[in-house]
């Protein structure tokens, strides 16, 4: 009896093995890894935000309504959590996107705040604050990158034949993907050094 047992659990494993099922596991969990990489980027965003609102603020005080559009897109990104759990949620996906892009042209508008100010401009924080900025967007757009491989790898794979019937089975479902106004937008990081006198576009999050 146990024999038997163990002889339909190892045909059990095989067929799983055969139709896609380990590697849909894999592939779910790959999203879901890299999806955790897109939040710890964009929370490391986030993190800089006070502390170059406070910076600006000493040079440039009543450029309020700046700091205020960055203040309020900075708790609208806090109030939106999108976990890996709830990554099949295509609208939660789209106002978690447009969150982050309001925040993102926010915090563009504030560096450009910079440019009136050149002691501000000058000073040794909000240089380090900037650099930090530019390099985080940068992770930005490389977690953004992987992701969006990793999801269209796994839509791909649950998609194709046998693995369609697979995916059915064990409910297994197409992941939404953040949207992109142009294929560039993807792979180039939003520009945050405005030494040039000239205001750089937007940060998306697109």
């Amino acid at each position: 009896m146990k024999l038997l047992r163990n002889l339909v659990l190892l045909l059990l494993a095989v067929s799983l093995t055969g139709c896609g099922y380990n590697a849909m596991q894999r592939q779910d969990e790959a999203v879901k890894a890299a999806w955790s990489e897109v939040l710890n980027q964009y929370q490391r965003r986030a993190d800089l935000v006070p502390n170059l609102v406070n910076t600006v603020k000493g040079y440039a005080q009543h450029e309020e309504k700046v700091f205020v559009e960055v203040t309020e897109a900075r708790a609208k990104v806090g109030s939106l959590q999108v976990n890996a759990d709830s990554l099949d949620d295509p609208q939660k996906l789209q106002q978690f996107q447009a969150a982050q892009g309001q925040l993102g042209s926010a915090l563009s508008r504030l560096m450009v705040v910079s440019e009136n100010y050149p002691q501000l401009k000058a000073d040794g924080l909000f240089q380090n604050l900037q650099a930090q900025l530019e390099g985080t967007e940068n992770r930005v757009t490389v977690a953004r990158n992987r992701y969006v491989q990793a999801v269209q790898q796994y839509n791909q794979m649950i998609r194709t034949f046998p693995n369609n019937l697979t995916a059915k089975m064990f409910g297994y479902k197409v992941k939404p993907n953040f949207s992109v106004d142009n294929e560039k937008a993807i792979s180039t990081a939003p520009t945050v050094d405005f030494g040039t006198g000239t205001p750089a576009p937007a940060a998306s999050a697109h």
